[in-house]
């Protein structure tokens, strides 16, 4: 139900600025508001819609800096978002789903841990 009215409630009051390479949807409002009570500093709102699952993660780096007004820039998505040869394309976090990252050695892949190698010594009071 709040998924219906989030979406009616944009389509009415929000102007459609762009979409990521995960589907999802950013808009802003279409009046200025005043922002703090203060009527010399007005700020258009700024939202995101979730395609899935509402999860912060999955806004990638450059519509998260749009998001809070860290840059006024739109990123576009046809444009690589990469800036170094050395990054990785952007990932949202896995933990809890079957893509999680697990070591060697992990109880859900099957592994048996390594044994303790003697290195250790507890402490004990003197």
């Amino acid at each position: 139900m709040s998924k219906l009215i989030t979406r009616l409630c944009t389509f009415l009051t929000g102007k459609k600025i762009g979409e990521d390479a995960f589907g999802n949807l950013y808009y802003i409002s279409r009046k200025e508001s005043s922002f703090k009570n203060n009527t010399s500093l007005k700020k258009e709102k700024r939202w995101v819609v979730f395609k899935d699952e509402v999860e912060a993660s999955k806004i990638p780096p450059l519509w998260h800096a749009w998001l809070h007004f860290t840059s006024d820039e739109i990123p576009d998505s046809k444009k690589q978002t990469q800036l170094y040869t050395w990054q990785k394309p952007y990932l949202p976090n896995l933990t809890g789903t079957p893509y999680a990252y697990r070591p060697k050695g992990h109880t859900l892949v099957g592994g048996k841990r390594a044994k303790a190698t003697g290195d250790y010594e507890p402490w004990t009071p003197e």
